[in-house]
């Protein structure tokens, strides 16, 4: 395995290729957590690195992780455990923001913009937000809203990354690994040991119902979408919330009932062969016996932990669907 981990100085001016004990970690969360790269380096009298410090990692040329120290521990045996995080870790800032008629990748790119951070492909989102109050809240959970709006409004589900030190913001769809013929596979053979549960108990509705005070008309408008055939199967499980002005009822009622009128079925897998395009957010082909049904489907990465260890790489991974639920 060629590992190439490299630190810069404090003012970028060089950079080290330090001598790093096996057992680095990179780990991805699909919402909410920037990227973590965890490693440990054996500190000599020319290594000479600070928090801030840039972090790049490359396996057999491959780019894997760009980012910056945020964590140093020393021990007497002259070891440095680092935590470094990748650029997601600036949404952690808190601010209040207005905004109007924009949508989520254009929303983003403002912030980005605000904050002097690096965007890659951010990909159209289509869904306008009229306007928008984010009041003392982080930049992630800002970013979230908006993605949580277009999805709720329209069943569309964008993922939002680090590509290796640049933004990226991507359609489920973009999100596969491989290509059509040749996408990444997790079998019997490839992952050690799962662990799969099916609900309806968690984020399952056959029955949308939502509601909107009409000021200029005086009345209240109901919108309902159900599914009769899953209430009989289930009993009544209602999602109910209010709408804003300006938003399309008939057409959120029908997105939320497509979106949340399923079981939900997670799955686990445990030291998977490791493959340095898979992140949260990936979709990959599972190809497994779970008891109650034979899945042959992509399955979404709701998180993932790269394990890099002697002439090991392996995989823990959350994963969602076929069907999802944001």
């Amino acid at each position: 395995m060629g590992i190439e981990l490299l630190i810069g100085n404090e003012l970028g001016t060089k950079a080290y290729l330090p001598a790093v004990e096996e057992g680095i970690e990179w780990t991805t969360e699909r919402k909410g957590a920037p990227g973590k790269l965890s490693f440990k380096v054996l500190w000599d009298d020319v290594l000479d690195f600070s928090e801030g410090s840039a972090v790049r990692m490359k396996e057999n040329g491959e780019e894997v992780f760009f980012g910056f120290v945020f964590k140093q521990q020393r021990s007497k045996e002259q070891l440095i455990s680092v935590t470094a995080y990748d650029q997601l870790r600036y949404l952690k800032n808190k601010d209040t923001i207005v905004y109007e008629n924009k949508t989520a990748d254009q929303f983003l790119r403002m912030l980005a913009a605000d904050y002097g951070l690096n965007t890659g492909v951010l990909e159209n989102t289509g869904y306008i937000i009229e306007s928008r109050v984010e009041e003392n809240a982080s930049l992630f959970d800002m970013v979230q809203n908006a993605l949580d709006l277009t999805l709720t409004n329209t069943g569309e589900m964008f993922v939002l990354y680090d590509d290796f030190g640049k933004l990226a913001l991507r359609h489920l769809s973009s999100m596969a690994v491989g290509s059509p013929g040749a996408y990444l596979m997790v079998d019997e053979e490839t992952c050690e040991t799962f662990d799969y549960v099916s609900s309806i108990d968690d984020n399952t509705f056959n029955k949308v119902k939502l509601t909107y005070d009409n000021e200029e008309t005086g009345f209240r408008e109901v919108y309902i979408a159900q599914d009769s055939g899953n209430i009989n199967r289930w009993g009544i499980l209602q999602y109910f919330d209010t709408l804003k002005k300006g938003e399309n009822g008939q057409a959120k009622v029908d997105a939320l009932l497509k979106l949340y009128n399923k079981k939900t079925r997670n799955l686990k897998l445990t030291n998977v062969l490791g493959d340095n395009r898979v992140r949260a957010g990936s979709m990959i082909v599972v190809n497994l016996d779970l008891g109650d049904m034979k899945l042959r489907n992509f399955m979404l990465v709701e998180s993932c932990r790269h394990t890099y260890k002697e002439s090991m790489h392996w995989m823990d991974l959350t994963l969602r669907g076929g069907e999802f639920v944001g």
